[in-house]
This record gives structure tokens, sequence and C-alpha cells, in this order.
């Protein structure tokens, strides 16, 4: 029986607040270029104040895959939950009208935290260098988890962020589980190197509930496996999960299924912004899973939907993937 869903996207709902500024800047303010780093509140606001011009866009890792899968026209759902403030309003209605499904519970207004937010720094060279406040997505729990939408749904599709909170990994775990036993398949990213060394042994067992795709990039998978030797890490992980999909930022991607290896190269662009590379990435590659592509043709769709997203500001796609596809030759 077909499922309703081909999509459910589960991460940190966040808005992202992008700013221009040069590495003295970074230096300046203790910021480790090219990583997501945590803050609190009153750090958010420290951030932001000498910014000047910024740019709101609504966000978070999974959020924007999902969006780029709504915008090729898959029937998609997401998960994350945001405060009764303004920025969750806005955050809310802006999923919804990409026509993605969404009806997370809002947490109280009465409640000490706003809703989270990313303060995404972009140098001149397009690198992003992100600054999280989790604020309200911090507290998911199990009971936010649908499980009859995820068993409904053919993909589930997890944000590594999303394990720092004090539930989410159990909710996590629930999510999987109520897919796996309705035949579903899940996907994981691992997001960044700094989350896979705090919960390297709960990705671990993670893996252990048979994930079918794992996406990284390079400094993420020799993180999870601590060793140099991708080609190692690549073997490693692909015992591990069924697919392990790896970017490698202007080489292209690899990716490993048993012992079976493609590699492609990335599409020639200028980078503004590399903000949702990764998230654009898993669009692309999970777009043509959906549609039965090989391996190797879903790698090409992921560089793809990546270098769109890089090549302007912020971390959603401005024009339409399908015409990116098209114009490579792989409509």
């Amino acid at each position: 029986m077909a499922k309703r869903m081909q999509a459910v996207g589960i991460g940190n709902a966040l808005v992202d607040i992008l700013g221009h500024v040069d590495d003295e800047f970074l230096k300046q303010y203790r910021i480790e270029k090219g990583v997501m780093q945590l803050i609190d509140r009153p750090r958010a606001s420290e951030l932001t104040v000498p910014l000047g011009t910024t740019t709101a866009v609504c966000g978070g890792s999974a959020a924007n895959t999902i969006a780029g899968l709504a915008q090729l026209g898959h029937a998609t759902a997401y998960v994350g939950k945001v405060k009764e403030d303004a920025l969750g309003v806005l955050f809310a209605e802006d999923i919804r009208s990409l026509n993605i499904a969404y009806g997370t519970g809002l947490a109280p207004a009465c409640k000490p935290y706003g809703t989270g937010r990313c303060i995404v720094l972009v140098t001149p060279d397009g690198e992003r260098s992100m600054n999280t406040y989790l604020g309200a997505s911090e507290f998911l729990t199990p009971e936010d988890i649908d499980a009859g939408l995820i068993g409904d749904s053919e993909w589930l599709y997890l944000e590594g962020y999303r394990f720092d909170g004090p539930e989410s990994q159990r909710a996590f775990l629930a999510a999987v589980r109520a897919c796996k036993r309705a035949g579903g398949r899940v996907a994981l990213t691992l997001s960044d190197p700094f989350c896979v060394d705090r919960h390297r042994e709960a990705f671990r067992s993670l893996l252990r509930e048979k994930l079918d795709i794992l996406f990284c990039n390079r400094q993420e998978l020799l993180s999870m496996y601590q060793m140099s030797d991708l080609d190692r890490a690549l073997a490693d992980s692909a015992s591990e999960s069924g697919i392990v999909a790896c970017t490698l930022a202007e080489n292209g991607a690899i990716v490993a299924c048993g012992r079976e290896r493609s590699k492609v190269d990335a599409f020639p662009t200028k980078v503004v912004d590399a903000t949702g590379a990764g998230d654009l990435f898993a669009a692309g590659f999970i777009h043509g899973v959906l549609e039965g592509r090989e391996l190797a043709a879903c790698a090409r769709l992921g560089c793809a939907a990546a270098s769109e997203v890089v090549a302007h500001i912020g971390a959603r796609p401005e024009s339409s993937l399908g015409d990116a596809f098209r114009r490579r030759g792989l409509g």
C-alpha cells in the first residue's frame, strides 16, 4: 500500500540570522571558523547587535532538506519544536507555505526560552560559521513524535544536531522504530564534527538500528570512526549502514554501499554562502532514491542541488531545483 508521505524530517526548528563578516570579526568574538557552536541567549544577542544589516530566513538542517524535497514535488512533513512567539509563528507559517505538513505542538509563551535561532556568519570565501541558540528546539520529546505520521512515510530523515537535547535521543529512537515497524527507511545526517564528538556513542547506537543512508562530510566521517584514512572510515561505515553518502566540498562526493564506491565531481560554482550545502545535497540524493536512480546518479543530483544553494545567501533554494537538474542533463 502506498504511503501518504515520501519523507518526514526531524530536527532543530530554527530561524537563521545571516550576516557578512570578515575573519577579523571571527577572531574578535572568539568564533571557530566553519563549524557549528552552541551558544546561549545572551551570546546570541552579543553576536547579532554588531552585525548591522542581516537576513532572517527560516531554517534548520532537516527543515532545509525537507524544503528541497517539497520543492521537487514530494509529499513531506516536518517535526521540530518552536515557541509560541513571533519567531515561532514565522517559522510555522513559512514551512507550511512550502506545502510541508507541520503539526508539532508549540512550546507555551510562558516558557523562559525563545524560539531557536542560528547566527550564521558568512566570510568572503563563502564559508559559514554557525552559532546556534537552540531555544525551544532543544525540548523535543518522544511525545512530539507522531508514530502514525512516521509510519505513513517512505523515509524518515534525522538531523544529527538534534542529539543535543535532554530527551531528543529517546524521541529519535521512538521515531526510528515506528518507521521500521511500518516498513519505512531511515536516513541520518551527522551534521557537524563537533556534534559527532559530543555524541559519538549515541550515533553508533543509532547506526545499529540498521540505518539505510548515512549522510556526512569527510571531516564528520573521520571523526565518527576516529581515524585519518577516509577509505577505511568508509569501509567501516558501510559495514554498519546500507549506504554512506559522503560529501567532499569542491571535490564532489563519494558514495559507499558494501564494497561498491561511486565518486562524482562537484559542479563548478562561485560560492557565495556555503550554508545549506549538505542539506540540499541530501535533498537531491533522496530525490534520486525516490525516483529509483542508481547511486552515482543520486550523488550527481545531490551535487547539483548543493551548487544551487551555495550560489546565493541562505540555505533554501531560490530557483527551481528541477530546472537546475535539467540544465545539467540530470532531469
